[in-house]
């Protein structure tokens, strides 16, 4: 058995939704189908998603929502027309838009979580609805009845173990598709609560274990996952197959076409994924394994670069001989809640790197200030101009003399490394950089190894 996922771009319109339905009835092992709500038809257009956030919004601030009501339904009732269905087939999925107001929310959050959370519900919905008047024996699987169970911030939410017991005794017929709406789970109080970042890609891979699938399909608009970012690359290599560990790496530097943390209930379970593209559904795309019996096809499978990094350098005589001078550094990060990178060091010198995203201005000065007055470094520098680059590959930790040859011909590049840094697991490399850098040493490691 297959769970399959599809995304807002591949059912934003009849057309699009009857092509995804070409493609999930054309392999009997596809049963289980994860959706998103449906997302842009065009570039000028707004998804589901969008228009539900302002629906709640409206309603947060007690202003008029039939207008938005309707422009929703409007976004479902096109699909349903466009496979026949009638405005009578359409009306729950109408009432339930409509009472969305009405029902009790703990906060604010909470009534967010469950509008946005409906985007993919009454989406599950209405293709079931199209499935079945199709002549298909398909079934709409709620989270509140399969027991997906989450737990964590209404916005934020993590699945429960619980879920996999429940999900484990969910039964499905050899001849039946299973349409389950992506991007949220049920509280253990019942309130609705939805992942953070990929939010459907999540509710598949949750799937994928709890239904102990042979395949995890996550259709995308690529042919799999490349070896290198297609904007800094022209036509770069495809991967074929890469494990998880490979894919994990790589997606630390932005390399990925979905977030690496929705895969982990599919990773743990060991079900293998299949990246494949909904318009080139024949493509095989990109598989991602497990480590064991591994053979790579590469010495590297990918190199891929992130620009949002800073890091702060201290420099302090017998640095070594200071017992805790870490952990007060540690101390100072903490209190101010910004984690941390890499912290790479040396006998007098110590490097942390900070990922952008949880800093400002404000926070950059109190942690030097901080760290100054605590810490006393001969030196201190504060290094906005730091890029990463990521270098994997199974194959790295089979063949002798890799890392040289990287180094070697950034060097022929007048390249510098800012630091550098070999994986325990032996199959990863990162390499600090200026960000003017970064492109240029990806295009030099990219050519060295792939062409």
């Amino acid at each position: 058995m297959k769970v399959v996922k599809f995304g807002g771009s591949s059912l934003a319109s009849g057309p699009s939704v009857e092509h995804a339905l070409r493609i999930i009835l054309s392999d009997s092992q596809r049963q289980v189908v994860v959706v998103s709500a449906p997302g842009k038809r065009n570039d000028k257009d707004i998804k589901v998603t969008d228009l539900l956030i302002k629906y709640a919004n409206s309603v947060l601030n007690k202003k008029e929502t039939t207008k938005i009501v309707q422009q929703i339904f409007s976004r479902y009732q096109e699909i349903g027309h466009y496979f026949g269905l009638n405005d009578d087939h359409l009306e729950q999925i109408k009432n339930i838009l409509m009472a969305l107001p009405e029902q009790d929310y703990p906060n604010s959050d909470y009534l967010m979580a469950a509008f946005k959370a409906h985007g993919e519900r009454l989406n599950a919905r209405l293709i079931a609805l199209i499935l079945q008047h199709k002549g298909v024996k398909a079934r709409f699987l709620d989270p509140v009845d399969a027991g997906l169970i989450v737990t964590g911030e209404p916005n934020d939410a993590l699945v429960n173990p619980e879920s996999y017991l429940n999900l484990d005794q969910v039964k499905i017929d050899p001849d039946e598709r299973i349409i389950f709406p992506g991007f949220f789970g049920i509280t253990p109080s019942g309130n609705i609560a939805t992942f953070s970042r990929g939010g459907s890609d999540i509710t598949g891979a949750i799937l994928a274990r709890g239904f102990h699938a042979d395949l995890y399909e996550n259709f995308t608009d690529v042919n799999g996952i490349f070896a290198a970012n297609p904007h800094i690359i022209s036509h770069p290599q495809s991967i074929r197959k890469m494990t998880y560990r490979e894919m994990r790496e790589l997606s630390y530097a932005g390399f990925s076409v979905f977030h690496d943390e929705a895969l982990i209930p599919a990773i743990q379970g060991q079900i293998p994924i299949n990246v494949k593209n909904t318009n080139e559904p024949d493509n095989p795309g990109t598989m991602i394994v497990p480590e064991k019996n591994f053979a790579p096809d590469n010495t590297i499978t990918g190199v891929t670069s992130q620009k949002h990094f800073s890091a702060l350098y201290l420099h302090k005589y017998l640095l070594n001989k200071e017992a805790g001078f870490t952990l007060r550094i540690l101390q100072i990060l903490y209190k101010h809640n910004i984690p941390y990178e890499h912290m790479p060091s040396g006998i007098d010198d110590i490097t942390i790197i900070f990922n952008n995203d949880f800093l400002n201005d404000q926070l950059i000065d109190q942690i030097c200030n901080k760290i100054q007055a605590t810490i006393n470094p001969d030196q201190l520098e504060w290094i906005d101009d730091y890029a990463i680059i990521m270098i994997v590959g199974e194959g790295m930790k089979k063949e002798h003399g890799v890392s040289r040859k990287i180094l070697d011909s950034l060097d022929d590049h007048d390249i510098t490394p800012r630091m550098i840094n070999q994986g325990a697991s032996q199959i990863s490399m990162m390499i600090g950089t200026k960000k003017e850098k970064a492109d240029q040493a990806v295009k030099i490691i990219y050519h060295q190894f792939f062409n």
